[in-house]
């Protein structure tokens, strides 16, 4: 079963898109992501993507670590696409928006963009289940709730734990993956797994890293101290 009966059909989904690069803001299917945008670039393509039929916009990080071109950095080779589903001009000339994240893409080459954006030729082939919702996911649901309550307590987050416990699989992952303040290579690895069930147990290992390096900083600082 699709997602949301507005999306568009596999096949009928652009080979072109406009690009967003934007480290640290991950997308994914059946996720939203609201965005800010104000440079002139980016105004054009938002303007331009709500005159086209399903206005999909490519979110995307860029691999920073193998380049310096800030204008241009070289991306990541696996994104995922979002639709429009709501915006507002304000009136200093910016667009809110929101994005509904539908399925990844891989970029097959980059091409001439026009009004100062990025586009690519892609291909959702591989990701053809990302538009479809998910019931069976199969993770260790108590292994991510366990290293969730002792990330948020050492980051000092403050949660509603009976609407997290009560959260749906697909949505507790997705939700947990796009707004964990985590490194742009470890967003990528989540974007890149294989399905939700692998992106469950991945967020699990992340977070009980980022635990454990929290708890030696501490105790590396404790010890000077001494």
């Amino acid at each position: 079963m699709k997602r949301n009966s507005l999306d568009p059909e596999l096949k009928d989904l652009p080979a072109h898109i406009p690009i967003f690069p934007l480290d640290g803001a991950l997308l994914l299917p059946s996720g939203r992501l609201p965005l800010n945008i104000f440079e002139p670039r980016y105004l054009n393509m938002v303007s331009d993507t709500l005159s086209t039929p399903h206005r999909l916009i490519g979110m995307i990080q860029s691999n920073t670590g193998v380049t310096q071109d800030e204008m241009s950095p070289l991306l990541y080779s696996v994104g995922c696409v979002g639709r429009i589903s709501s915006f507002e001009e304000t009136n200093d000339g910016r667009y809110l928006i929101s994005l509904d994240g539908m399925i990844r893409f891989h970029i097959i080459e980059e091409i001439e963009g026009k009004s100062g954006y990025r586009q690519c030729k892609v291909s959702y082939d591989k990701f053809a289940d990302d538009m479809h919702v998910q019931d069976n996911v199969s993770y260790d649901r108590g292994r991510l709730i366990k290293v969730l309550k002792r990330y948020f307590q050492i980051k000092g987050f403050s949660a509603d734990w009976t609407s997290i416990e009560s959260c749906a699989d697909e949505k507790l992952i997705t939700t947990l993956c796009m707004i964990c303040p985590l490194a742009v290579a470890e967003k990528q690895m989540l974007i890149e797994a294989k399905d939700i069930s692998t992106r469950g147990d991945l967020i699990s290992t992340i977070l009980e890293m980022e635990c454990e390096m929290v708890n030696a900083d501490m105790q590396k600082q404790g010890y000077v101290k001494h």
